[in-house]
Formats: structure tokens, C-alpha cells, sequence
């Protein structure tokens, strides 16, 4: 089996792949410091929690945008499961060619999501992910990754909504009953998600517009994507295991 890892600034996402079927997910938090030791035991505890021994996982691929994780999560792997994880950077096959300004800013994620999104829906394809920020990725017919946005996710919003503004509460991240929000909290979650929304339909409007490429596939991922995709027709396809799959596919591109 293969144990994916998709390290992502609020949680790690970790998915097991029986050659190509995706058995399991499950999450950590990437606030939390942890040893190697408590990488190890977690992982083998929430494994064997999902029917799966860990001398059953015979490879491990990780994604990364947290640095500072990496060391204890590496030694970790190796370890307790006897694998060197193979670390998706410089010098891996993708799949996807970065012919942007500056490749290495773009983040092992971005890449990852890419060259699952081209390999599974095709080309040209715009890939949205709706993570701690959210990214729009542009990869044209070829599997060039050409263009990027970044912009602030909507948990981001939301908590410098109640972080800088004193009379503001935390709130449930949720579509409204209605636009027409009659008290705060209704007037705060309508804001992010329909602000959200709109921001969504101009962005890959614009993209799609100023890339003069046709037909499109338009595919989000990411924890609150579910949200967003269930109300706009801007987005053909929602897939929650775009990063997984990603990173299995370039898992393949190795062998």
C-alpha cells in the first residue's frame, strides 16, 4: 500500500492507495508540534484505527508547505515504517512543466494538485483549491502550469473578521438561508460565502477570458470547496482527494 501525505499549513491529510483506489483518509492538526515519536505513534494508531497494519504500507509520498514539520514527520516515516518518504521538489517527475516567472515559488501543493487535476481531467484545465488560502491554477493543453492566483481562503476572512472587529463573534463557516441577512451572524457567514462565490466566478472568468483557451475544465478541491462548487455553475467538477491523488500519480511517475 501507499501512504500519502499532504501537509498543508492547517491540517496534514493522509491518504492510503491500494495500487489505484484510495481506502482511507484521515487528518492531523499542523499547528501542533510533535517529535517523531508522536508522528509515528499517531500515524500507526489512526492506521491501525482504519483496519490497516503499518507493515502493510510498503511506500510513502509527501507534499509539503510547512517546513518546519518536516524533520520530525521524515524521521518519523522512517522510523517506524523502515520507508524513505520520497518529498515532492526539485528534481521529481510531475507530470507538469512550471513555465512561470518563477517556478520554485510555487508551492509543492500547487504542483501536486496540478498534475493530478491534467492527468485525470485532461487539458487545458484551472484548478481551485479552497485551503488556507485559495489558488487558482492555470495548466494549459500541454500540462504547462502558466499562471496562478492566490488569495485569501475563507477561514482567513472569517477569523480577521472576528479577530479585528471587537463586537464580531466566531461563527460556523455556512451558506445563509438568504442573502438578506437580518442579524450578525447570518450578515457575517453571507458575506464570506456569497463573497467568496463572486470572488470565484470573476476570477476563473477572467483567467479563462484572458488565456484565450478554449473548453476549460474548471476542477476544485480543498475543505470548504463543497461549499463553493454546490453554488455556482463556474466549477464542472468538485474532487475532495484531488492532493491524493496527485500525489499517487507522481508516486507512479517514479518507478
Amino acid at each position: 500500500m501507499l501512504l500519502t501525505i499532504d501537509v498543508g499549513n492547517t491540517n496534514i491529510t493522509f491518504g492510503i492507495f491500494d495500487g489505484k483506489t484510495l481506502i482511507t483518509t484521515f487528518r492531523m492538526t499542523t499547528k501542533l508540534l510533535r517529535t517523531s515519536d508522536e508522528y509515528g505513534v499517531s500515524i500507526l494508531d489512526l492506521l491501525e484505527r482504519n483496519q490497516i497494519a503499518g507493515a502493510d504500507v510498503k511506500n510513502v509520498i509527501t507534499a509539503s508547505v510547512v517546513p518546519d514539520v518536516m524533520h520530525s514527520l521524515n524521521n518519523a516515516i522512517v522510523k517506524y515504517f523502515g520507508i524513505t518518504p520520497i518529498i515532492v521538489g526539485p528534481g521529481i517527475k510531475t507530470g507538469i512543466r512550471v513555465v512561470t516567472e518563477n517556478p520554485k515559488q510555487i508551492g509543492a501543493d500547487r504542483i501536486v494538485d496540478a498534475a493530478g487535476a491534467y492527468a485525470l481531467y485532461g487539458g487545458p484545465v484551472l484548478v481551485l483549491d479552497f485551503g488556507t488560502a485559495t489558488t487558482y491554477d492555470l495548466v494549459d493543453a500541454s500540462g504547462a502550469f502558466v499562471a496562478g492566483v492566490t488569495a485569501p481562503g475563507i477561514r482567513i476572512s472569517a477569523k480577521a473578521l472576528w479577530e479585528d472587529a471587537a463586537k464580531l463573534p466566531k461563527i460556523e463557516i455556512r451558506k445563509p438561508s438568504s442573502i438578506l441577512a437580518q442579524e450578525t451572524i447570518s450578515s457575517m457567514q453571507a458575506g464570506l460565502v456569497y463573497g467568496q462565490i463572486g470572488q470565484t466566478e470573476y476570477i476563473v472568468k477572467q483567467m479563462i477570458a484572458e488565456s484565450h483557451y478554449e473548453n476549460v475544465k474548471v476542477v476544485a478541491t480543498g475543505g470548504l470547496g463543497r461549499i463553493i462548487a454546490n453554488e455556482t455553475d463556474c466549477i464542472d467538477v468538485y474532487d475532495p482527494n484531488l492532493t491524493l491523488s496527485g500525489l499517487r500519480l507522481i508516486f507512479e511517475k517514479q518507478k
